[in-house]
């Protein structure tokens, strides 16, 4: 999966929060950053999963895109 996905601890949840920018709804959690990573995981396997049950639009993959666009102000 080549999705930008940022994972970052959350004082309101208590817990590291996992989410894919691209999937719209794609985020997860967990009690440690592997378990976060762990959980959008599966969470980005149900989301295309859905998508495609439903023929909803994929969003290309946006990695690197995402990164370059970070980056280009530099």
């Amino acid at each position: 999966k080549k999705y930008l996905t940022k994972i970052y601890w959350s004082d309101d949840d208590n817990a590291y929060v996992a989410e894919v920018p691209a999937l719209p709804g794609c985020v997860s959690h967990g009690s440690s950053y592997a378990k976060a990573a762990a959980a959008i995981e599966e969470a980005m396997d149900l989301w295309l999963d859905c998508a495609r049950k439903f023929n909803d639009p994929i969003p290309e993959p946006d990695l690197a895109s995402e990164e370059i666009a970070r980056l280009s102000p530099l």
